[in-house]
């Protein structure tokens, strides 16, 4: 008896600790992958485990919507065992609805003991995109005996304070600076929503978005969030902040230009292309990386383990008139800055200099750990030094140049990185 009881306290520490863990999931757009093999989940799953990201929150659509969900679901598990990765499904509530309810307790019931299955609190993790107020009672109370930990997208953090849905915690998406839904606010993000969440989720776990970027050009959606030197300034946000868990958006939403993976060769292309080609971000996962790495140990500023510079910078000035655009100048781009940024990642002091095109070269002084700085945009070549003692220790040229014309409008962020 007494082993038993020492068996079951050990199990109990067990789950308290998993409870207590911090994680972070980056978002994955299944509806774009319809052609993925496990190996392709697997090149993408070996870049996130790189910079520290435990698993993908696998945004779906029903099989109605798109018939390769359930084999997309089962590469992406399949994948994430082998590698010892853990994804959950988080159900784009564009498409399901109250009426999915048995479908949705069918896939969870599926992949809640599955070995690429992520956990929280005990309970299989389960998300959504909106879908605010579906039941989740209704599932939890049939999955056989098995826990589900449901931390669903939340629009209002005051819901948290009165639901009655069996949520057992909430998502926020306001990861960009904005009064809500798609207002766009001028820079720098805050924690104002943030704040809001934490005031009113009592016990329940608050999972805090992180994106670096936003632009989007369809027909449908046009604007840019103004986000500038978001991709620092958001995760020392987080740092401070210290939430239960972190959802990076997005890892691959190539429409919305805040994807962090690499080139997918074998996603499918939504017309977003046209600002996405050729405009990497890979550089903004080696900016992650040890912010990341600090989250997961509690400090409240990374710590650099090696020499690099990452940059980023729009293609164009904000005030450009794009000359075959059938679309329209974006909402929201009058907000910008015309601005280069270069986050220095130094283990010890240094002198970086950057000549952004047709402007003067400008020189700061950098002291160890991860700064971010701006310089007034000039039109041309892009040229980016790191010196130290007199040396320069990395540097380079830009992997694009800034342009004084466009045929259509693109704000994304092109984006490289030095290492010495």
């Amino acid at each position: 008896m007494q082993v038993a009881k020492n068996l079951l306290g050990c199990l109990y520490l067990s789950g308290l600790a998993l409870a207590a863990e911090k994680a972070v999931y980056a978002h994955f757009m299944v509806g774009i992958v319809e052609n993925y093999t496990v190996d392709d989940w697997k090149q993408d799953i070996a870049q996130a485990q790189e910079i520290g990201i435990d698993g993908f929150a696998l945004n779906c659509a029903p099989p109605r919507v798109d018939n390769y969900t359930p084999k997309q679901l089962a590469n992406a598990y399949e994948a994430a065992a082998d590698l010892g990765f853990h994804v959950f499904v988080s159900f784009d509530f564009a498409y399901w609805g109250d009426n999915d309810a048995a479908d949705i307790t069918s896939i969870l019931r599926n992949y809640s003991s599955h070995p690429g299955q992520a956990y929280y609190n005990g309970g299989a993790l389960a998300s959504t995109f909106v879908g605010d107020y579906f039941n989740w009672n209704t599932v939890k109370n049939n999955m056989g005996g098995k826990k589900l930990t449901v931390i669903p997208m939340i629009q209002d953090p005051t819901y948290l304070s009165r639901q009655t849905t069996g949520i057992d915690g909430a998502l926020s998406w306001y990861a960009w600076p904005t009064d809500g839904g798609n207002s766009v606010n001028p820079a720098p993000m805050t924690t104002i929503w943030d704040d809001r969440y934490l005031e009113h989720k009592g016990n329940l776990a608050y999972m805090a978005p992180v994106s670096p970027w936003f632009f989007t050009h369809f027909n449908t959606k046009n604007w840019a969030f103004i986000c500038e030197d978001q991709p620092t300034r958001r995760w020392e946000q987080i740092l401070q902040m210290k939430p239960e868990l972190v959802e990076i958006l997005t890892w691959n939403d190539f429409g919305e230009s805040h994807y962090i993976s690499g080139h997918e060769p074998h996603h499918s292309d939504d017309g977003s292309s046209e600002w996405a080609a050729d405009f990497p971000h890979d550089a903004w996962r080696s900016l992650m990386k040890p912010y990341i790495a600090a989250y997961k140990s509690g400090a409240v500023s990374p710590t650099a383990t090696h020499d690099e510079l990452v940059y980023w910078y729009r293609p164009v000035p904000k005030g450009i008139q794009c000359t075959n655009d059938k679309i329209g100048r974006p909402r929201g781009v009058e907000l910008f800055d015309d601005v280069v940024f270069a986050s220095a990642i130094l283990t010890e002091p240094a002198e970086l200099t950057v000549t952004s095109g047709n402007q003067p070269p400008v020189t700061v002084s950098v002291p160890a750990g991860i700064h971010t700085f701006n310089f007034t945009m000039g039109v041309g070549e892009q040229k980016f030094s790191v010196t130290r003692g007199g040396t320069t220790i990395l540097g380079g040229s830009g992997g694009k140049q800034i342009q004084q014309f466009c045929e259509t409008y693109n704000f994304n962020a092109y984006v490289g990185a030095f290492a010495a």
